[in-house]
């Protein structure tokens, strides 16, 4: 399973930052950039909601596979045009597919181990999705300028593909199933609430960071690639953090307030950074973003398969999962509608405005 999410995250890393800068550089300003990524992460979010059902009804290993399809067959066709409407289209398409894979991937971590294991089992998931992107987010912007636009289109078509046939190779326990969860109680709910909402502003944070800052630092190339790869290591590494404070410690519940937080944090020093084109700190800013919203990735998810239960488990994945895609679409979007106007700088001072208040919430 960690094989195949690795691949299928491999085609989505690999041109979440290109995919803006191909309409970019076809004439679209920062707008279009943005919604080339808000419209991805829409019909992600749209399709997640579906998924627990899906899960119920044909099985994980089809759900993930069928994603991992959506996901990859229309990237090559990136390489026709660079117009918006096509490329929105196309994001579209892999949108429902990456929504499916990314909802049966996270609910397979907490169905192919015991509960006391989840912790950890989150931060090995959380290394197959998030190693490709640590590499792939800013190796993708720099192989651009090496091999072009359809060199790039293609591997990232043909990643998801593998991913998909090597998902054959899981194996399901007997009776393995996850009922059609809904959020059918308030207490439910209201226990959700924190979780979800940590998700969806750190997420709204990176979502902007990684779609724009290509485009606020244009002649940095060398300094967007490591503060790319800084934001994506630094989520991994809080991944793993989380997974081993959570199981061992018992913390869980713990980490979403500091990870809100040092989300806040990061995108405060970025704003100084893309002010002042400090390097160190350009870089040292994407890093404690995604610290932070590692932290918050573990412990939300684990605190989602708690609160809705093992009869639940799709659901509690479709809801980080919406949140997690939401957020990001918003972040490019959003903050795009943001940056129009006002400059990149306003559109990470508001993200970092909305972390904030998350973590000065009353629980």
């Amino acid at each position: 399973m960690l094989v195949s999410v690795a691949l299928m995250a491999s085609g989505y890393a690999l041109l979440l930052p290109v995919v803006p800068l191909w309409v970019a550089r076809g004439g679209t300003g920062a707008f279009g950039a943005g919604a080339t990524t808000g419209v991805l992460m829409l019909t992600t979010v749209l399709a997640q909601p579906a998924a627990p059902w899906l899960l119920s009804t044909i099985g994980h290993r089809w759900v993930l596979g069928i994603g991992s399809v959506l996901l990859g067959a229309p990237a090559p066709l990136y390489a026709l045009s660079a117009e918006l409407g096509p490329v929105l289209a196309l994001s579209a398409v892999r949108g429902v597919g990456f929504g499916l894979a990314t909802v049966a991937g996270s609910a397979l971590v907490a169905e192919l181990v015991p509960r006391e294991q989840h912790g950890r089992a989150g931060a090995r998931y959380g290394i197959a999705t998030g190693g490709p992107q640590v590499v792939l987010l800013a190796a993708g912007v720099a192989m651009v300028e090496t091999w072009g636009f359809t060199a790039i289109f293609v591997a990232a078509g043909v990643a998801p593909m593998l991913g998909a046939v090597v998902v054959l190779a899981i194996k399901m326990a007997r009776g393995a199933a996850v009922e059609p969860g809904t959020w059918s109680s308030a207490p439910v709910a209201r226990a959700a609430v924190p979780p979800v909402l940590a998700m969806l502003v750190c997420s709204i944070a990176q979502g902007g960071l990684v779609t724009f800052l290509p485009l606020a630092v244009p002649d940095a190339g060398l300094l967007v690639a490591l503060a790319l790869f800084a934001t994506a290591g630094g989520a991994m590494g809080g991944r793993v953090l989380a997974g081993e404070l959570v199981d061992r410690l018992g913390w869980g519940g713990r980490l979403q307030r500091p990870g809100v937080l040092a989300a806040a944090a990061g995108m405060g020093i970025e704003i100084v950074a893309t002010a002042t084109g400090h390097g160190v700190l350009l870089v040292a800013g994407a890093a404690v973003v995604g610290i932070g919203f590692g932290l918050v990735q573990n412990d939300a998810l684990t605190g989602l398969f708690g609160v809705f239960g093992s009869a639940r488990y799709g659901a509690a994945s479709a809801a980080w999962n919406v949140a997690y895609d939401a957020g990001t679409g918003v972040g490019a979007v959003g903050l795009g509608a943001v940056a129009e106007p006002f400059g990149y700088g306003a559109a990470f001072a508001t993200s970092a405005v909305l972390c904030a208040a998350a973590a000065l919430r009353r629980r």
